[in-house]
């Protein structure tokens, strides 16, 4: 019983998740003129596959848990699951920078500095720097956002 009651919102969970990110995509696309492969080589050069699928899964489940609180409902799963979510969004930005800060560093101590390879050696580094402060930049706003609207929906469903 529990299967069919899950099946139903496991699929519209994988749904809302693909449709969203292709419309970004889109919406994206037109408003940096960039063709959607440019775009997805600039997404990976500049976020990393793994921090755009774990950014992605932790986004769309915290909008698919604050859309589904419903009045007349128990909400206060949906509404843990959602803050839970937007907080492993902020967890997950400053994970990332530190890395970044991290392998950034690590490029630099591997490397002999001699005015030669000082260019290489600094377009790699700000490079990782890069990723570093621009999960930042994404991460903690995107965090803040969710966190607010899925307080407020919980909030203004659970007065009425």
């Amino acid at each position: 019983m529990l299967a069919r009651k899950t099946l139903p919102l496991t699929s519209n969970a994988i749904g809302l998740f693909f449709g969203t990110g292709i419309i970004l995509l889109a919406v994206a696309s037109y408003l940096t003129q960039m063709p959607v492969l440019d775009l997805v080589s600039w997404l990976q050069n500049v976020f990393s596959w793994s921090f755009v699928i774990i950014f992605s899964g932790l986004f769309s489940v915290a909008v698919v848990a604050g859309a589904s609180i419903k009045a007349g409902k128990n909400n206060t799963f949906l509404y843990d699951a959602g803050l839970q979510a937007a907080n492993g969004i902020s967890t997950l930005a400053l994970t990332f920078t530190l890395l970044g800060i991290s392998l950034g560093i690590g490029t630099l101590s591997e490397q002999p500095l001699t005015p030669s390879s000082v260019n290489g050696i600094i377009g790699e580094l700000t490079k990782q720097f890069s990723m570093a402060f621009m999960t930042t930049v994404v991460g903690l706003p995107s965090s803040a956002i969710l966190r607010a609207w899925v307080s407020l929906r919980y909030t203004k469903i659970e007065k009425e």
